[in-house]
């Protein structure tokens, strides 16, 4: 039961993440969105790296040692299936409301500086300045702001188990994934905190969102977790090693989607010249070496 709630821990950290997000953008003086390019590159350059190299071939050995050759056939259909399966959950959001839009200085600039002014709303033909919630404006972006920590929400819940499964398999790996889900989230704060903030004028309720929307991922992995111990839990209150292999296979896929669909492009708009890149390779250098240290030490 230890296990558990350190896997629930993780996930917890992984997801409040979006409240450190959201705080950058109140008390920073400015946004740093060069950081912001490095930091999600990173994230995604350990997910790529842990996915193709640890998660695809965990799952793979659970189900060949039960089905043999047919355990390949399962293990890649798996890792697809998550593909598909947060492929589904990003139709949900539409494109013009995309939660990993990047938001420029000049909109950010007024979550820290209560003296700037602000911009004008994308698509609008007033100025923002003074925008309250029972005005058109403010109450178009304020349902912006929610859809938006609604979809990040709904996001959240397959990294949360990705998060939860690996930690409970291997703490140290689910350490690891915590860092880059938690770096993922940082940007995804900003993004629920801007609108909401613009159609509230409110710092407490735009940081309460931002965080809420978080909390999906502990939550999701919670819910998952009592779903397979009462459809498939073994009478020793343990996952069947092959339902961990196609949990695993799935996890994996989900991950690369996830940093090819989402982390890369959010690197590259943030960024300039080969910030992107050198987070990547850096994510990756790094879960390399804390991978062959777990397997030394």
């Amino acid at each position: 039961m230890r296990g558990v709630w350190i896997a629930l821990g993780l996930t917890l950290f992984a997801g409040m993440a979006t409240g450190i997000g959201s705080a950058i953008a109140f008390l920073a003086k400015r946004t740093n969105y060069r950081f912001l390019s490095v930091t999600t590159g990173f994230s995604a350059g350990v997910m790529l790296y842990v996915s193709f190299v640890e998660i695809f071939f965990k799952g793979l050995e659970s189900l060949e040692g039960r089905y043999g050759d047919w355990g390949h056939w399962i293990n890649a259909a798996s890792f697809f299936s998550g593909m598909l399966l947060i492929g589904l959950i990003d139709t949900l959001v539409p494109a013009q409301d995309n939660p990993h839009e990047t938001h420029s200085e000049a909109e950010t600039m007024v979550l820290h500086d209560p003296s700037a002014q602000m911009p004008r709303p994308r698509g609008s033909s007033s100025q923002a300045q003074g925008l309250q919630e029972n005005t058109p404006h403010g109450r178009k972006l304020m349902r912006m702001g929610l859809f938006t920590a609604l979809a990040i929400g709904i996001h959240n819940f397959p990294e949360g188990l990705a998060t939860f499964l690996a930690a409970l398999q291997d703490p140290g790996l689910g350490a690891a994934i915590a860092v880059a889900v938690a770096l993922h989230n940082i940007p995804e704060g900003i993004s629920v905190s801007v609108p909401i903030f613009y159609a509230t004028g409110n710092r407490r309720k735009a940081f309460f969102y931002s965080l809420l929307s978080g909390l999906a991922e502990p939550v999701g992995a919670g819910i998952a977790y009592l779903a397979l111990m009462v459809f498939v839990g073994g009478a020793s209150g343990m996952i069947p090693a092959e339902v961990m292999g196609v949990l695993f296979g799935g996890v994996a896929g989900i991950m690369v989607y996830i940093s090819l669909d989402e982390l890369l492009p959010t690197s590259r708009a943030y960024g300039k010249g080969h910030d992107s890149l050198l987070g990547l390779v850096a994510g990756m250098v790094v879960m390399a070496l804390s991978l062959l240290l777990m397997r030394t030490s």
